[in-house]
């Protein structure tokens, strides 16, 4: 998979256990924080995938957010939209679980055979 120079910084920042969140607020005027997931790269464009939380902090029912991610210079805040389009929502959804299937593979490989 690849991914983008600022995909790149965001995740090596969540790969190092940065708990990156986000404050969405939503069309009915709530807001929701979420946790980053990953920065995705597809077609050249960034996206983001946010894991909504509850008051406590906490996602039972794992289900995750993709918005289209821009960011506009390394200093500038990241600016999130909405994706209206079904293909480029579908690219972004299968980009993902081909993520979460490498880091499944990943994580069988670096399992310890004794576990």
């Amino acid at each position: 998979m690849i991914f983008s120079e600022i995909a790149t910084e965001f995740n090596t920042k969540i790969q190092n256990d940065e708990q990156i969140t986000v404050d969405l607020e939503l069309d009915d005027g709530k807001t929701v924080t979420c946790a980053v997931l990953i920065v995705l790269t597809v077609n050249e464009k960034d996206y983001i995938v946010l894991l909504p939380l509850d008051e406590h902090g906490q996602n039972n029912d794992g289900n995750v957010w993709f918005y289209r991610f821009i960011q506009k210079s390394k200093d500038a805040e990241p600016d999130l939209e909405f994706i209206e389009d079904d293909d480029e929502y579908e690219a972004v959804a299968d980009a993902f679980d081909e993520y979460l299937d490498d880091v499944e593979f990943d994580e069988l490989i670096d399992a310890d055979p004794e576990d």
